[in-house]
């Protein structure tokens, strides 16, 4: 019996992936990025409604994956918000096989992170904000691959 109930649990464990959500602050965030020394931070905003977000998303885990090996790391944040994870957010992620880290943004009020991530954002999605070493670039748009791996060669 106790055997049948692992391999069952095992089963579902793997169906359902292991990939994990986590709230972050914009704070939380840039205390990340600070401790990052070297590391290129392609940090992108999205949400699961958003088709161009969803186009654009097997771009940043390609990009992460092609270049695990150097000091990249790739975030993906997500604006559903905190109550959209186990609906929304997760099978989102599970279904679209997304292996590269998502968080999802745990603040209330979006005049102020918009703000705190780039004063000419509108709010608008896909944005990306590039971060090294305290320089940064943000991008109100979507990507292809090319476009991403070649502003990820630019830092």
């Amino acid at each position: 019996m106790k055997t049948g109930f692992l391999a069952l649990s095992l089963i579902i464990f793997m169906c359902t992936g292991s990939q994990k959500v986590e709230l972050i602050t914009i704070g939380n965030l840039y205390n990340r990025v600070d401790h990052g020394q070297d590391t290129v931070f392609i940090i992108n905003f999205w949400a699961t409604w958003c088709g161009p977000c969803a186009k654009e998303l097997p771009d940043f885990e390609k990009l992460s994956v092609d270049y695990k090996s150097e000091k990249l790391k790739v975030l993906l944040i997500s604006l559903d918000g905190k109550s959209k994870i186990q609906t929304s957010v997760l099978p989102f992620i599970q279904r679209n096989k997304i292996k590269t880290e998502v968080f999802v943004l745990d603040e209330a009020d979006p005049e102020v992170y918009i703000d705190r991530v780039d004063s000419n954002w509108s709010g608008g999605l896909p944005a990306t904000l590039i971060i090294k070493n305290g320089k940064r670039k943000f991008f109100e748009k979507d990507f292809t691959y090319e476009e991403l791996l070649n502003e990820y060669k630019k830092f």
